[in-house]
């Protein structure tokens, strides 16, 4: 009896094992910078990547962001009971959707794999948030806000600075201010909750 039982044990941690193993290959972020890191840089042709590895780790990252963006905001208009919070959520949606396929347009052209969904650790932080009760959830999405914004911007300047493709530079200057006056705003209504 203690023989099969062992035999159990050992079978279920080995199941338990490979489905973290399995999971761990499923996030769309690591699936896509993968991609775009075997695909053949010295091409432009349809079997190679358009752009330079930092380029499209750029549009990876900023994809990510973006995914993780909406998915938020859909959250918080469910959840949220303050009002601005809500509509803020809303201009998070709508606006980082248009950013997500402008994007999603110009790696197209450039044969580079964006994630298709927010990766594994973006999914646990909007787990966390989703999971938040009401009164503590508009606190939780304006802090994620803020801080996500922040880096976002970071993310962006160095774009807009550093990327060697020209559409891409273009893509990340010309959305910088957005993603600013989402920062200013949604500082704002972190401010007046206080």
């Amino acid at each position: 009896m203690k023989k099969l039982s062992l035999i159990m044990m050992l079978a279920l941690s080995a199941l338990m094992f490979q489905a973290c193993n399995n999971a761990a290959k499923t996030d769309s972020k690591e699936s896509a910078d993968s991609s775009n890191a075997v695909k053949d840089t010295t091409t432009t042709g349809a079997t190679g990547i358009a752009v330079d590895a930092g380029d499209a780790k750029f549009a990876t990252d900023a994809a990510n962001g973006g995914l993780t963006e909406v998915a938020a905001g859909k959250i918080a208009q469910q959840k949220a009971i303050n009002q601005k919070v809500k509509d803020f959520a809303a201009m998070m949606v709508k606006d980082h959707s248009k950013a997500n396929d402008e994007l999603m347009a110009i790696a197209k052209t450039k044969n580079i794999t964006l994630p298709a969904a927010p990766s594994e650790d973006k999914q646990k932080e909007l787990t966390d948030l989703s999971g938040k009760s009401t009164s503590d959830f508009d606190k939780a999405y304006v802090d994620a806000m803020v801080d996500g914004h922040k880096k976002t911007i970071a993310l962006f300047e160095d774009a807009s600075k550093n990327c060697k493709d020209a559409e891409l530079k273009a893509f990340a200057t010309n959305t910088l201010p957005t993603i600013k006056g989402h920062l200013a705003e949604i500082e704002a209504i972190k401010k007046g909750m206080k």
